[in-house]
């Protein structure tokens, strides 16, 4: 009598631990009755027919996933070794388990192509300057072809774009170059500018007389101020001119 309660009570506690299932909060259950799906179960508690009903856990919360090193030749011809992050989740838990093999799997070879795929259509000036604009494009292009699986890709993140030392030296170079084109245009510029206010302070004092006489008065003002045992003094050709030309005049009546 006592081994058959104890084969009953042995066959009321398998049922119940293969009838019995528990899912968190962040779980969802894909059920299938012999063999086909049936529906999504959780979170909570969870009562399966044993052997007719099976269950697989799926977990909704966002997952990291590190994209390996990838070597990316540019538009322009330059090899550079590129390595991101992804976040995603699983929002459909259906299409997750039944449309893919290896949710995981498939979402990390996905993203390594379309981050080969992406890079290689940009030059390594993009690569460097833009990278907000070449994570969304990537996001976009992943979230297309994961929704099929019931994905979704919140963000896409370039983490290190990785040159040789011959290229690095190059582009050092370049921007050395750079540096002194600019100083030089604007050396010219600051040039060209003074060049331009002599001219218009030329011009402005050859049409205004007294502001050649307002300058000449300056100048001698600047000349007594410095601390000189010997001064020049010039004198304007405009004030000597009519007394050269009354001198010129005498000496011709003098000869005659």
């Amino acid at each position: 009598m006592m081994l058959y309660i104890g084969i009953a009570v042995g066959l009321v506690l398998l049922f119940l631990f293969n009838a019995i299932r528990i899912l968190q909060e962040y779980e969802r259950g894909v059920v299938f009755f012999l063999g086909r799906f049936q529906t999504v179960k959780g979170p909570g508690l969870i009562i399966l027919i044993p052997f007719l009903q099976t269950l697989t856990k799926v977990d909704l919360r966002v997952v990291v996933m590190d994209v390996p090193t990838q070597d990316v030749i540019s538009r322009d011809n330059v090899s550079v070794r590129v390595n991101a992050v992804i976040y995603f989740r699983i929002v459909d838990p259906e299409k997750a388990i039944i449309r893919v093999a290896n949710v995981f799997e498939a979402t990390s070879q996905l993203a390594q192509t379309t981050l080969r795929s992406v890079l290689g259509q940009h030059d390594l000036d993009d690569m460097l300057a833009e990278r907000d604009k070449l994570n969304s494009d990537i996001r976009l292009i992943l979230d297309q072809h994961t929704d099929n699986w019931g994905i979704k890709v919140a963000n896409v993140e370039i983490k290190h774009v990785d040159l040789d030392e011959s290229m690095i030296r190059a582009i050092a170079q370049q921007a050395e170059a750079e540096r002194a084109r600019r100083a030089k245009v604007i050396n010219a510029e600051g040039e060209f500018q003074a060049a331009q206010k002599l001219a218009d302070a030329a011009k402005t004092l050859e049409s205004e007389r007294l502001a050649m006489q307002l300058r000449y008065l300056q100048t001698l003002r600047e000349i007594a101020g410095e601390k000189s045992s010997t001064i020049v003094f010039p004198l304007p050709l405009d004030l000597i001119g009519p007394f050269m030309d009354k001198a010129k005049e005498m000496m011709a009546q003098k000869k005659e």
